[in-house]
């Protein structure tokens, strides 16, 4: 994780390893869509999904230009890393209630989960206490924000 440090390349490592993710979520399981209707009855087709999640990864992509540009990269990573770590800990939460593998599981837990604890430590000395805050707030916003869109779509 060094590398990552001194070289300015962490925050693309999130959109890598979205790649990743997205790629577990559509295929694995019969794809997130799936699981979701069977579980929540939320009808949500794989083009929408992808739909979805391409335009998550592009404001992922422009968001990383846009803190690199504009210095708040630290304040970005740390939100990047609060919303993998949600996302990480709801996949890993939601075998436990369902009894059954959930698409996105294996990239959340060997990727997702890690990355995010690594950015939040990384990271915690890097602003002050506030924006810090501010910033798992932030991702952590992000993350019921998806949660009402996909519940909302179905």
């Amino acid at each position: 994780m060094s590398f990552l440090k001194t070289t300015n390349l962490w925050p693309w490592v999130f959109p890598v390893t979205y790649l990743l993710h997205i790629v577990e979520e559509s295929c694995g399981g019969g794809g997130y869509s799936a699981y979701l209707e069977r579980l929540r009855g939320i009808q949500l087709t794989p083009a929408k999904f992808l739909v979805a999640q391409g335009i998550g990864l592009i404001l992922m992509v422009v968001g990383v230009v846009l803190a690199r540009q504009l210095r708040f990269s630290n304040l970005f990573n740390v939100v990047l890393g609060s919303v993998v770590l949600v996302n990480s800990l709801t996949h890993t939460f939601q075998p436990v209630a369902h009894g059954e593998y959930v698409p996105g599981l294996v990239t959340a837990i060997l990727i997702w989960l890690p990355l995010g604890i690594a950015t939040l430590v990384r990271f915690k000395d890097a602003m002050s206490r506030q924006r810090y805050w501010l910033a798992v707030a932030l991702g952590v916003g992000i993350n019921v924000v998806v949660e009402l869109m996909i519940v909302g779509s179905g």
